[in-house]
């Protein structure tokens, strides 16, 4: 077969062609995989091969952006850094230099979440205590109400009190053995309106116990959490709640308790529960008023008996030590706008911790920076707020916008 020299010509520049095409699709291809690969945590230790020779820099995606290295943290959650799930209050000065209190937030109502940071910024700022608050997030490391998602619990390692207010969590084995450890100890405990009901992880073969309907082979637990360290579980509520606020109406043969001293006109937005206490030593403080209404000068509502809303008493597993625990059915987050009521919450952190000789009827409760509760709801919470915005004694409680669930 005879081609010129031209037909040959035309063959071989086609064959160039297609060369040339293969070529600039490989490029192409390894441009956008470089490219995509340069926004991972993982490129850093890629990036000697980021410009290999073809005239593409995959660093210029990049400008202005923080480029992320491996020693550095991934802007989403690590799932071990404690340090984003917490706030640490350091008190420099007061009577309580040298105790840790530990406060663990997360239920889906009544926003402890914003409750316990403000509790918590009293006793450090007023009073010198150290004082760890620790939240559940979600995966983008925010405030999650609810959420069972949390870390930092060894902190409990070296509480002198545990203030807790959850509901139906089902923490992970890591984290519950903290608790577990804490309270085989007899550490003192303050638990707050839904920790009668603290957990809900019947399925969690290595925890079952704490949950607040358990009634399997460990007999001293049934009732869970609730019902064996702070003497009631969830039985129901008590009244309408959003409806019916109550009225704490100070029991008489126990006025003179160190708990309830100064405190006075103390009530509660949120609504009663069904509430009837056992345990070892156990005092009944306060009773509430179910009210026809929302504010403190509403009605009583005579149909309505008026059952224990706070109380204290003994706790003590089979083979632990004995400890204090303190509850309130109540402590929502507009709750503590009450100076009675916010008065007995922290008369009840210095009796856990044995300080009633400090419990004076004047003692300053005032809040530390600006305290802005949110209306405790199921249907909305303040999203987007990191641990780390309620840091200082000055950061809002709570900032964000309100998130309506759908």
């Amino acid at each position: 077969m005879h081609f010129s020299f031209v037909e040959l010509f035309k063959v071989n520049y086609y064959n160039f062609s297609m060369l040339m095409m293969k070529v600039r699709k490989t490029i192409f291809y390894i441009s956008v995989f470089l490219l995509i690969f340069s926004c991972t945590p993982q490129a850093n230790q890629f990036v000697e091969f980021a410009n290999p020779g073809f005239g593409f820099d995959h660093t210029a995606s990049l400008k202005g952006q923080k480029v992320i290295s491996v020693s550095e943290p991934s802007p989403s959650l690590k799932e071990n850094d404690a340090d984003n799930y917490r706030v640490v209050y350091n008190g420099t000065k007061g009577i309580g230099k040298g105790k840790h209190i530990v406060f663990i937030a997360t239920d889906h109502e009544y926003r402890g979440e914003e409750t316990l940071p403000a509790l918590a910024r009293i006793l450090a700022k007023r009073y010198g205590f150290t004082c760890t608050v620790i939240w559940a997030l979600d995966d983008e490391g925010n405030i999650h109400p609810g959420s069972s998602n949390i870390k930092g619990l060894e902190a409990l390692k070296n509480a002198d009190l545990m203030v807790i207010f959850t509901r139906f969590a089902n923490f992970e084995s890591t984290q519950m053995q903290y608790i577990d450890d804490y309270i085989q100890r007899g550490g003192a405990v303050v638990g707050l309106r839904t920790s009668t009901h603290a957990f809900k992880n019947k399925d969690n073969t290595n925890w079952e116990h704490y949950d607040y309907q358990y009634k399997g082979s460990k007999k001293e637990w049934h009732g869970g959490f609730g019902e064996l360290i702070l003497g009631e579980t969830w039985v129901g509520h008590y009244g309408k709640n959003h409806k019916q606020a109550s009225l704490l109406i100070t029991e008489e043969e126990n006025k003179d308790h160190p708990i309830m001293r100064g405190v006075e006109g103390a009530w509660a937005q949120c609504g009663g529960y069904n509430a009837y206490p056992q345990g070892k030593n156990l005092k009944i403080l306060a009773r509430g008023r179910v009210l026809n209404g929302m504010t403190p000068d509403a009605e009583p509502d005579k149909t309505k008996d008026e059952l224990p809303v706070a109380w204290v008493r003994d706790y003590q597993l089979e083979s632990g030590a004995i400890g204090r625990a303190f509850t309130t059915t109540h402590g929502a987050s507009e709750d503590i706008l009450s100076e009675g009521f916010r008065r007995m919450l922290v008369n009840a952190c210095f009796w856990g911790l044995k300080m009633e000789d400090y419990i004076k009827s004047d003692n300053n409760i005032e809040f530390v920076g600006e305290y802005k509760p949110t209306t405790f709801n199921f249907s909305g919470y303040k999203a987007n707020v990191k641990p780390s915005d309620l840091a200082g004694w000055k950061s809002v409680i709570m900032p964000g916008e309100i998130f309506k669930k759908q």
